[in-house]
């Protein structure tokens, strides 16, 4: 259906959506929304052209893994394609709680609930404990997730500046000592690669009797003892009260879970208005990503050619002097500084057949526009070599 101008100008909604800028030079240049043909190993391939996928978060190259195959086929054999409810109602299954008790004790915690995407677990992981007459405090550089959850809570909030505990100690100190309060915060901040500083802010937030949400996204399966996460690898599961995160990065699956207590997840099963009002998660998700989370306890090659590959690629970017935000993880950031420089950084890689993702303001702070990459396990030695030659083409081209 097509409407005509006159419509458009007296239908508000319209007449936004028609001069929408934004809109229409993402359509124009076209930097978003690429549809791959296929995809192989760390190769994918788009319009026919082979590209080497440098920006999945496909961090430990699991999704073809013989085992994760196997699991996701068995059970769409055995369970069907989905429980088409609600755990609350009819939807819930016994791989729902296999999964959640596996992930659970290899978190170090003692209940676990998955839902059927990790935003929805990160909404949940705030909106099921904050309410009006709460002050949240939270790093100003959270993932949009983290913010949906904070604005539907109804609370009142404080940003305090990026991974910073004085900044966090300032803005609670003007705040009623009695009044509830939350600290929200990520492991790894995957714009930057930044890993968050929790002791210093836990000891704040402790200090202040907060209840601490980390949302591990990016570190969970990355960092820590066989990849258990950020507050492993800091030593302090037992300092944090909520562990959230997706199945969608490290273990190659869709989904997310949010980590507690007993109690704590009991209460978030009777508020989570993601949990009662959304259909659970599918089988072949969840199996998937049970079979993601054994291959990291039981091959730990994964995890190190991981780590080994992130080495070699800070190499290639730091002999050709690009800064990458003093990146600690993975997630490794290009920053150029300015939109029409990311535009055509990305572009270059593009053609010398490297695949990258732009990310501009208001996405990132200003002056910190980027192009985004993010290295896997699958990348090989043939990988890096294009790549290298890939980006020393694309800073010549600046």
């Amino acid at each position: 259906m097509s409407f005509s101008f006159s419509t458009k100008k007296s239908n508000k909604f319209l007449n936004r959506i028609h001069k929408d800028k934004t809109t229409q030079l993402r359509l124009k240049y076209k930097p978003y929304y690429h549809t791959f043909d296929r995809q192989e190993g760390s190769k994918v391939w788009l319009g026919g052209d082979e590209l080497i996928m440098l920006s999945s978060n496909d961090y430990l190259g699991l999704g073809s893994h013989p085992k994760v195959i196997e699991a996701g086929k068995e059970a769409l054999d055995k369970w069907g394609s989905s429980t088409t409810g609600a755990r609350l109602a009819n939807g819930s299954r016994q791989y729902h709680h296999d999964l959640e008790n596996y992930l659970a004790d290899f978190l170090g915690k003692e209940a676990c609930h998955i839902h059927a995407a990790g935003y929805l677990s990160c909404i949940s992981a705030i909106e099921s404990f904050a309410e009006r007459g709460d002050i949240i405090f939270v790093d100003k550089n959270v993932h949009s997730s983290l913010w949906a959850g904070i604005n539907l809570s109804g609370a009142k909030y404080e940003k305090f500046s990026h991974n910073s505990a004085e900044s966090l100690k300032e803005s609670v100190s003007f705040e009623d000592k009695d009044s509830p309060k939350m600290v929200v915060v990520e492991g790894v901040y995957s714009m930057e690669g930044h890993i968050c500083n929790l002791p210093e802010i836990i000891a704040v937030a402790k200090e202040n009797s907060c209840f601490v949400v980390l949302d591990d996204a990016h570190g969970f399966g990355v960092l820590g003892n066989q990849g258990r996460g950020t507050s492993d690898m800091h030593g302090m599961t037992d300092e944090v009260d909520i562990i959230s995160g997706s199945f969608s990065k490290a273990l190659s699956s869709t989904g997310g879970f949010v980590a507690g207590s007993k109690e704590v997840i009991e209460y978030l099963r009777t508020h989570s208005k993601q949990t009662i009002f959304s259909a659970a998660i599918s089988p072949t998700a969840a199996a998937c990503a049970l079979a993601s989370l054994k291959i990291l306890k039981e091959e730990p090659e994964h995890l190190e050619r991981l780590r080994s590959n992130r080495i070699k690629y800070l190499k290639i970017l730091e002999d050709l002097k690009l800064d990458t935000w003093d990146s600690q993880t993975p997630a490794i950031p290009i920053v150029l500084g300015n939109k029409e420089k990311v535009f055509y950084f990305w572009q270059d890689l593009m053609k010398k057949g490297v695949f990258t993702v732009m990310s501009i303001a208001p996405g990132v702070p200003p002056g910190k526009d980027l192009v985004r990459t993010s290295i896997s396990a699958r990348h090989t030695d043939e990988d890096f070599e294009i790549i290298a030659e890939a980006m020393a083409y694309a800073v010549k081209k600046m």
